[in-house]
C-alpha cells in the first residue's frame, strides 16, 4: 500500500564575497642635500737647530795653523823677544856700569848668554782637553691649527603615501527556496 508523503525540497542560499585586496604605496624621495665645508689649516713653521764646533785650538795644538794667525803669534812673539832683549841689555849695562864694585861681570854675563834657559818638559795632550768648543742653539717648531667645520643645510623629504583600503562587496549569489510536493497521492 502506497501511503502519501510530503516531499520537502530545499535550496539554501549562497552567499557570495568578492574582496579586492587594498593597495598601499609609498614613495620616498631623496633628501637634498646642501653640505659646505670649511676645510682645516695646519701651519707648521720651524727654525733649524745651529750647531758650530770651534777646533781652531785643536788644530793649533797639533801645529796647523792658518798662516795668519802664525804672523800674528810669530809677531807678538818677536816684540816679546824685544822686549826681553832690551831689558837683557840694559841689565848686562847696569851690571858692567857698576865694574868697580868688583866681581868679573863680562864673564858672568858671557857665561850666561851662552847656556840659556834649560829646556823645560812636562806631559802634554794632543789636542789639549776642551780644546774643541762647541756650541748648540735648539730649533724651534711653531705649529698653528685652525679648525675648518661642516655646514649642513640638509632637507629630507616627506615620504609620498598612496593606500587604498580593503573592500569587502557582499552580494547575494543564490537565493533560499523551499517547495512542498505530495508524493504517492494514488490510495
Amino acid at each position: 500500500m502506497n501511503i502519501p508523503q510530503i516531499q520537502i525540497n530545499q535550496t539554501h542560499a549562497k552567499i557570495g564575497m568578492e574582496s579586492p585586496r587594498g593597495q598601499q604605496q609609498i614613495e620616498q624621495p631623496q633628501a637634498v642635500l646642501d653640505l659646505k665645508q670649511t676645510p682645516s689649516e695646519l701651519s707648521i713653521t720651524t727654525t733649524k737647530g745651529r750647531l758650530t764646533i770651534d777646533q781652531t785650538e785643536a788644530w793649533a795644538s797639533m801645529d796647523i795653523k792658518p798662516i795668519s794667525r802664525r804672523i800674528r803669534e810669530w809677531a807678538a812673539e818677536g816684540n816679546q823677544d824685544v822686549l826681553k832683549g832690551m831689558q837683557r841689555v840694559s841689565a848686562e849695562g847696569d851690571e858692567l856700569m857698576k865694574i868697580e864694585n868688583g866681581g868679573d861681570p863680562i864673564k858672568s854675563i858671557a857665561k850666561r848668554n851662552y847656556e840659556g834657559q834649560p829646556p823645560s818638559f812636562n806631559i802634554g795632550f794632543i789636542p789639549p782637553p776642551f780644546s774643541v768648543k762647541m756650541n748648540y742653539r735648539p730649533g724651534t717648531t711653531n705649529i698653528q691649527f685652525t679648525e675648518g667645520g661642516v655646514e649642513n643645510n640638509t632637507r629630507a623629504q616627506k615620504p609620498r603615501i598612496s593606500y587604498t583600503p580593503q573592500e569587502v562587496k557582499i552580494h547575494m549569489q543564490q537565493l533560499n527556496s523551499i517547495s512542498f510536493s505530495v508524493v504517492n497521492e494514488e490510495i
